[in-house]
């Protein structure tokens, strides 16, 4: 079987940031890289679970909401993916995933969709772990701009 494209990127160089990860036709998927890979700082489920949910809300919400695709955790437990329609411009889609980041982070109250009748695993949630995710990402995505999205520019 082939490798897939991510496969080939080298994690042990890989830095934390947002990424242009490949594109499918009309298809953008971005790696939102949260934790450096291979460094013994993973996610907690509790962490990812709850992240997922305020930033899938938030993204379906956003003035991108007809182009966002799909918003998911990575298996490693290392970021997420973020698949938006590629009419959305790179800076754009950077642009709403640093208001996500600001929305998680002042994120109170319930957890949209953390109810037994509407998640299937309830209680596994942490919003101040998932805080402290965002708050971390917004300081790595301060200066980042469409023209660093290239793996190659970091590694």
């Amino acid at each position: 079987m082939e490798k897939i494209a991510s496969f080939t990127v080298d994690h042990n160089k890989l830095q934390k940031g947002m990424y242009i990860s490949r594109i499918d036709g009309d298809i953008v998927t971005y790696d939102i890289r949260m934790k450096k890979p291979n460094n013994n700082d993973f996610l907690s489920t509790g962490q990812m679970h709850t992240f997922e949910h305020l930033f899938a809300t938030y993204a379906r919400n956003s003035e991108i909401k007809d182009n966002v695709i799909y918003v998911g955790p990575m298996g490693c437990r290392t970021g997420f993916y973020f698949l938006v329609r590629n009419n959305v411009p790179h800076q754009q889609a950077l642009d709403v995933v640093r208001q996500t980041l600001e929305f998680v982070r002042t994120f109170e109250g319930t957890i949209p969709g953390s109810t037994k009748v509407e998640c299937g695993n309830y209680l596994d949630h942490d919003l101040n772990g998932a805080k402290i995710v965002a708050v971390d990402m917004i300081k790595v995505l301060k200066d980042w701009t469409a023209e660093k999205m290239d793996y190659e520019y970091h590694i």
